[in-house]
């Protein structure tokens, strides 16, 4: 019973492991408040390493150096917007997990609409060829008289 119980904790430490990126206390902020703006603001920005992860997800040494650096912004007592335009400013729209719309990025926002256009269109096109396409010629009178032949063979 008890090697049972040891297991199902290591079993349930093991699994909630990664999701507690954040849980140690030498990078959490003391002022509760301060400490979910700093996660709030690290699940908008994207890990440079992990690519689709957050920095409050990713367990990547630079996401662990830019979770520190958030921390201790917000500690300073700049405002969100602030710690999040001076973490673009320095790695640029590819750390916002929500790049913003402009002429660089327009294209990374219409490309799903895009590809969704042409697949429409694609099947459009199939579905017209298709229904364009003559069915088969009727049977001449020798081929209705050969396939008689062979069903009365079977």
């Amino acid at each position: 019973m008890r090697r049972l119980a040891l297991t199902l904790l290591l079993a349930m430490g093991l699994l909630t492991g990664g999701a507690l990126a954040v849980g140690r206390p030498a990078e959490m902020l003391p002022d509760p408040a301060a400490e979910a703006r700093a996660q709030e603001i690290g699940r908008e920005l994207r890990c440079m390493v992990c690519q689709n992860q957050s920095i409050e997800d990713s367990e990547a040494d630079l996401a662990r150096d830019l979770r520190r650096l958030v921390r201790e912004r917000v500690a300073a007592g700049e405002s969100s917007d602030s710690v999040r335009d001076y973490v673009h400013a320095r790695y640029g729209d590819f750390v916002l997990l929500r790049p913003p719309f402009n002429l660089v990025t327009a294209p990374l926002w219409a490309l799903p609409v895009i590809v969704l256009g042409l697949g429409a269109l694609t099947l459009l096109r199939m579905r017209r060829r298709t229904a364009a396409r003559p069915g088969p010629a009727p049977l001449s009178e020798e081929e209705r008289a050969r396939l008689a032949a062979l069903e009365r063979d079977i």
